[in-house]
């Protein structure tokens, strides 16, 4: 356990080349970049909205197509069936994923600038740990807007699971949902930290000031 204990510490301790660093330049680019992206779009069609209603999910806000119509309509078409309005204010990961964005890409760059693989690795690991939390709030979310419905509202539908990735049938609209430009560049930027390590891997330790 102690041998590999303190190959592990070694491993941390090694510099990062210029490959690497790269990398993470350009990985702090992507996901500053994601900030102004939509992460998410939710598509509607149903016979009397046969161009379709459209909710663009950002890291900051939901937008609606049509210049934000379509997001009125969703929620007019969401009181109908007893589920809550759809706001942003009751998403708190909105509140936290621009910060958590901005500090993704203040570590990138000091990890780029100090070399050093053991802040790779928190960054890595920090990315993957908040990506995991932030995506199951979502679909808990998501579950209890399909579920919390008003029994007195004016149609009453069974409680259900609004989709996450896919296509599904509610009453009589064929709901989409799928990921935008903004998640594809964090999954890049994620796979960028995972090669930065990679091309590191075998990096010789610098040796220590005399």
């Amino acid at each position: 356990m102690n041998r590999l204990l303190n190959a592990w510490y070694m491993f941390l301790k090694k510099p990062l080349n210029f490959g690497s660093r790269l990398l993470l330049l350009i990985g702090a680019a992507l996901v500053a970049a994601a900030i102004f992206f939509p992460l998410w779009r939710v598509h509607l069609v149903a016979p009397q909205y046969q161009e379709g209603l459209e909710m663009i999910i950002y890291s900051y806000k939901f937008e609606g197509g049509h210049d934000g119509q379509d997001l009125k309509e969703i929620n007019m078409l969401n009181h109908y069936i007893g589920m809550k309005t759809v706001s942003a204010a009751d998403f708190i990961e909105m509140q936290v994923i621009p910060f958590m964005f901005g500090l993704f890409v203040l570590l990138s760059l000091r990890a780029a600038v100090f070399g050093q693989m053991s802040a790779v690795v928190d960054l890595l690991v920090l990315t993957l740990y908040f990506g995991i939390f932030s995506a199951g709030s979502f679909v808990y979310r998501l579950y209890t807007y399909g579920h919390n419905l008003d029994p007195s509202a004016p149609m009453n539908i069974e409680p259900f699971m609004p989709v996450v990735i896919g296509t599904q049938q509610v009453a009589n609209f064929t709901q989409s949902s799928y990921p935008e430009m903004g998640t594809y560049l964090v999954c890049i930027f994620v796979l960028l930290l995972v090669l930065a390590i990679w091309f590191s891997r075998k990096e010789q330790l610098l040796p220590l000031p005399s």
